[in-house]
C-alpha cells in the first residue's frame, strides 16, 4: 500500500462531479464528468487493504479490488487494468451500470463512507480506452471446434469473448438489428453511451468473435439447425418477458411498457431515424409504475423529451437514509438512493398504488387512481382517505421483468423451465440437451449485469470443458449461486 493509513487521512468519499442539470436535460450525453487523476488516487488510498477483502465475496466475478485500488493509488493504471481485465470482461459496463454490491461490503464502509470502488472500476477502463490499452487479444490457435451464443448482452458477450479467446469459432445471434442486446437500446444514452459498446465489439471481432444481427433463432435458424451447424450452444437471450399489471382501465390507450417506450426513443437519441412505434413525452403529464432502476431511466428520458410532469410511484415506502439493525453489513442494505434522473426534476411518491387508470371520451387514459399503502400481515392494505387522481396521459410501467421469452427456440432445443419460468440448467449450466447450455437471466432470472457477466465467463469455462475435457478459462460462480443479499 502507498499509505496504509490513507482511509484515515482521507475521510470523505469523493464523486466526480455531474454536469449541470440544465444542460444535461439539452442532450443526452453522460451526467458525469471527468474525474481528476489527483481525486482518483486519493479515493483509491482509502482501501484499507484490509486482511479479509469482503468486496471480492459480494462481486461474483471476484473482481481483485484491493489489487487495483492499490495500483490505481500508485498511479499504475496499465497494470491496474490488467487486474481488473483478469476478473472482468467489460469493467466500464459494470462501472457504469451495476449498482455495486461490492460497496455495500466494503469493511471501510462499517464505520466510514465505503470506498467508491465502482468509480474507481470506470476511470481505469476509460482511462486504458483514451491510452489505446483495450487491445484484441486473439487465441495463438484455433480448436477446430464452434459454438453459436443466442443473444448479444453482457452474458452472452461475456461468454463469446472467453470461447473465442480459448480458441474455439463464435458466432453471436441476435434479432434487433445490432449487436448489445438491453445494452444496445435499453440503457438510455446518458446513462452509458452506445460507444462504449462499440469499441468492445469492434475489440471482440478483431479477436475473431463473429456477429449476426437480424437473426431470430427458433424463427429464421431453427434450434435443429443451429445444433447441427455447430459444436455446442450458448443460450443467453435474457429475461425479457415484462410484469403487466391487471387493472381498470388498462385497455386504454397512452399506456406502454417502459420496453415499449426507452428502445424507440434510445434509437433516436443516437441519430437513428425516428421509429414508427416512437413514443413521445413532450408537452405530457407522465406516470411511471415502478420505483426501480427502470423506472428511473423512463422518467430521465421522459423529462430530456420535454414532459410537462413527471412522477414516479413506488409501492415500497421511502427507505431509510442509513443501513438497517436488520440488513446488516455485509449484506447489500435497502437504502433511499437518487438517482441522476430523479435530480433533473419531477416527483417521486412512495407507498403508493394504482387503483384504476381512467380514460377520456377518446379512450386514452387520462389520470390514475391511486391510494397510499401500508403492510399489514404481509398484504399491501389501503390507507383510508388517501385517494387522489393524478394527471396522466402517458403511464409506463416499469414493474420488472417475470423470465425469459418461451417462443419456438424453447421447444427446438429441448429445453424445461422451472416454476419462475427460467430455463432449467445444472450448477454447471447446461441443460438436459447435449450441448446446449443458459446462461445470464435466461437461467437466472432477472438480475444485476454484474452477475450476467460473471455467468458468461462461468458458463464459458463449462462449454471448454465440454468441447476439450478440460479447461483453463475461470469459472468465478456456479448457475445456482446466490447473492449476498439479506
Amino acid at each position: 500500500m502507498v499509505d496504509p493509513r490513507g482511509f484515515l487521512k482521507v475521510r470523505d468519499r469523493e464523486l466526480p462531479p455531474r454536469r449541470p442539470v440544465p444542460l444535461r436535460l439539452m442532450d443526452w450525453r453522460e451526467v458525469y464528468e471527468k474525474q481528476s487523476q489527483e481525486q482518483l488516487q486519493r479515493q483509491a488510498g482509502r482501501c484499507m487493504d484490509c486482511g479479509i477483502p469482503f468486496c471480492h465475496n459480494a462481486c461474483p466475478l471476484g473482481n481483485l479490488i484491493p489489487e487495483w485500488n492499490d495500483l490505481v493509488s500508485r498511479g499504475d493504471m496499465r497494470e491496474a487494468i490488467e487486474r481488473l481485465h483478469a476478473t472482468n470482461n467489460f469493467p466500464e459496463f459494470t462501472g457504469k451500470l451495476c449498482p455495486a454490491p461490492c460497496e455495500s461490503a466494503c469493511v471501510l464502509g462499517i464505520n466510514q463512507p465505503p470506498v467508491t470502488i465502482k468509480q474507481v472500476e470506470v476511470m481505469i477502463a476509460e482511462n486504458a480506452a483514451e491510452n489505446g490499452w483495450l487491445e484484441p487479444r486473439p487465441p495463438e490457435r484455433l480448436t477446430g471446434k464452434t459454438v453459436a451464443v443466442v443473444g448479444s448482452g453482457p452474458a452472452g458477450l461475456a461468454a463469446a469473448q472467453q470461447l473465442t479467446r480459448a480458441g474455439h469459432t463464435v458466432a453471436v445471434y441476435e434479432r434487433d438489428d445490432k449487436i448489445g442486446g438491453l445494452l444496445r437500446y435499453g440503457i438510455p444514452e446518458f446513462k452509458m453511451e452506445r460507444a462504449v459498446l462499440d469499441r468492445r465489439l469492434a475489440q471482440m471481432e478483431a479477436e475473431g468473435t463473429r456477429f449476426r444481427a437480424g437473426v431470430d433463432i427458433g424463427t429464421d435458424i431453427t434450434g435443429e439447425q443451429l445444433r447441427e451447424r455447430y459444436d455446442a450452444v450458448v443460450v443467453a437471450t435474457g429475461a425479457t418477458q415484462w410484469r403487466d399489471v391487471d387493472l381498470p382501465g388498462r385497455e386504454l390507450t397512452g399506456i406502454h411498457q417502459a420496453m415499449q417506450y426507452l428502445p424507440p426513443t434510445n434509437r433516436t437519441a443516437v441519430g437513428e431515424p425516428r421509429p414508427a412505434d416512437h413514443i413521445d413525452a413532450a408537452g405530457l403529464d407522465v406516470v411511471i409504475i415502478g420505483g426501480g432502476d427502470t423506472g428511473s431511466d423512463c422518467y430521465g428520458t421522459a423529462l430530456r423529451q420535454g414532459a410537462r410532469s413527471v412522477t414516479q410511484l413506488d409501492i415500497y415506502p421511502k427507505a431509510p437514509g442509513e443501513r438497517s439493525e436488520g440488513e446488516p453489513w455485509p449484506t447489500v442494505p435497502k437504502v433511499f438512493s437518487v438517482s441522476s434522473s430523479h435530480e433533473e426534476g419531477g416527483r417521486r411518491v412512495f407507498s403508493a398504488s394504482t387503483r384504476a387508470l381512467i380514460g377520456d371520451e377518446h379512450g386514452h387514459v387520462k389520470a390514475l387512481r391511486v391510494v397510499e399503502v401500508r403492510k399489514v400481515d404481509g398484504a399491501w392494505t389501503p390507507v383510508e382517505g388517501t385517494e387522489q387522481d393524478l394527471p396522466a396521459q402517458l403511464v409506463l410501467l416499469a414493474i420488472g421483468f417475470t423470465g425469459p421469452e418461451h417462443g419456438d427456440l424453447v421447444a427446438q432445443l429441448g429445453l424445461a423451465a422451472d416454476e419462475r419460468t427460467r430455463f432449467s440448467r445444472t450448477p454447471g449450466y447446461a441443460t438436459s440437451t447435449p450441448g446446449v447450455f443458459v446462461a445470464g437471466d435466461a437461467g437466472r432470472g432477472q438480475s444485476l449485469i454484474v452477475w450476467a457477466i460473471a455467468e458468461g465467463r462461468a458458463c464459458a469455462a463449462a462449454v471448454d470443458e465440454h468441447l476439450m475435457g478440460d479447461t483453463a478459462l475461470p469459472a468465478p460462480i456456479r448457475a445456482d449461486a446466490a447473492p449476498l443479499t439479506a
